[in-house]
This record gives structure tokens, sequence and C-alpha cells, in this order.
């Protein structure tokens, strides 16, 4: 009996990891779509949603407010250490943040870890933008739990979410997004 649940926990706990990272849930002609084509446009800055005050404290102790970045694109990625596509897209997110003066990174690890444990994960997978833990079960005022792993917004330099991006995403794809608008 215990070595069946033990079982049913296991497949449970692998569902859960699959469906919150990498394929989006939406399909097309009953297939999984690819995560990048699933990524959600805001249609114009009519449409545009506000991207909510984003106020948290960086793991290397100082404080990280999106406000202060506006006249910048942000790209807000949501991502946690135990997600492979998460780790794959961060030298691309990386690479971006340090390519362009009007385009900041800010990475959202989305799980319960300890800050110690986070910078270990980094040493390994150094990256060039800044870093801040949101606790899933305790998220900052105004921001909703991402759909999946890795999630990205792109945010314009007024402060409005222009494209949401759920799976990994690559520094062509918001070179792209950006230019579009």
């Amino acid at each position: 009996m215990a070595l069946q649940s033990g079982r049913r926990f296991a497949g449970y706990l692998l569902a859960l990891l699959v469906a919150g990272c990498g394929q989006s849930p939406d399909s097309v002609n009953g297939q999984a779509a690819p995560a990048n084509e699933t990524e959600s446009p805001v249609a114009d800055a009519t449409s545009a949603a506000k991207f909510p005050a984003l106020r948290l404290q960086l793991i290397d102790g100082s404080e990280y407010d999106l406000a202060a970045h506006r006249g910048s694109w942000v790209v807000v990625n949501f991502w946690a250490t135990w997600c492979a596509p998460c780790l794959k897209e961060m030298p691309e997110l990386s690479a971006l943040h340090d390519a362009h003066d009007d385009v900041e990174v800010v990475g959202l690890t989305y799980e319960q870890i300890e800050p110690e444990a986070l910078r270990e994960v980094l040493a390994k997978r150094p990256v060039s933008y800044p870093i801040a833990i949101v606790d899933p079960y305790e998220l900052p005022r105004g921001i909703t739990a991402p759909r999946g792993l890795p999630m990205t917004y792109l945010v314009d330099p007024q402060g409005n979410v222009k494209r949401e991006f759920l799976g990994p995403v690559t520094r062509p794809d918001l070179e792209r997004a950006i230019a579009a608008n």
C-alpha cells in the first residue's frame, strides 16, 4: 500500500513538473503547441495592461523598483532552479540585458528557496541581470501567479505589458517583439 501511494505521489509530482515547465497547455489541432507560439500579444497601447507596481528585495540585498525603470523596456522573467527550459534561456536573457542600453531584464525566482541556495545555483549559471526570490505562496501585492514556467512579460517604457511569453524565450524573440512596438 505504501509503495502504491508513493508511486501515485511521484506521478502527481511528475505531472506537476511537466505542466509547469515547458510546453504550453494550449493546443492547436489537438497537439501541444510549442511554448513560443502561445505568446499572448497585447494589441496596442490603448488595450495594454499596466504591469503592477513591483518592489522586491534582490538577492544581493538591494531593492528593485520597476517604476524606477520607466523609459526602458523591461523583461520580467519568472523562472525556477528546477525548470530546465528556464535555465536554458538564462544566457539569452543575459545577452539581451547586456546588448541594449534601453532594455533591462529582471529575473523572479518563483519557488521557495533560501537565498544562499539560489546564490549557489547562480554561481554555476551566472547572469548579468538582477534576481529576486518570489515565494509562490506569498506573492507581492498586485502580482498574479504565472500560468507556467518560464513566463516572461515584456513591459514597454510606459509600464504597459506588450507581450507575454509562456515557455522559453530567446533574445531574437524579444528583440523582434520590441522592434514591432
